[in-house]
């Protein structure tokens, strides 16, 4: 595969997209990091808490959310790029296209088949909404294209 098939799509939307799906991230994964805060206080040394459970999960929650969040930004860019979007009703469109493709099927079957509480699956809907609408949103109001005279 060549990387020609791969849209265009202005790095710094990228690198802004990551930091405003990090910061999304961040609200999500704020338990797991206080835990992992906690387990630093309690260790005698910077070598012991590296090799505990809670600096292990801490890291491997930062780094698998990194490359989806990097790579959610670029391929919300490329799609916003595909489609020709300009006004933010479209990215708002597009963003809620995004959310019922990936994530909506995943709630349903959390609320009807697990009978999940809704305020955990709320919470994490309104977390999802913002990295998919809010997102294109975003990236709509920053621009994505590399020659804007396209």
């Amino acid at each position: 595969m060549s990387l020609h098939y791969l849209p265009p799509v202005k790095p710094s939307a990228v690198a802004l997209g990551l930091v405003f799906n990090q910061t999304i991230e961040t609200a999500v994964l704020a338990p797991l990091l206080g835990e992992s805060y906690r387990a630093a206080k309690r260790s005698d040394s910077a070598e012991e808490y590296f090799k505990s459970r809670e600096a292990t999960s801490t890291g491997v929650a930062l780094g698998t959310s990194f490359v989806g969040s990097l790579a959610q930004s670029y391929a919300v860019g490329a799609l916003i790029n595909a489609t020709g979007t300009l006004s933010y009703k479209g990215a708002t469109y597009l963003g809620g296209l995004i959310f019922l493709a990936t994530s909506a099927p995943t709630y349903i079957t959390q609320i009807f088949q697990e009978k999940r509480p809704i305020q955990t699956v709320g919470a994490s809907v309104i977390a999802k909404v913002f990295e998919t609408v809010g997102l294109a949103a975003f990236l709509t109001w920053w621009g994505t294209r590399t020659n804007p005279f396209e």
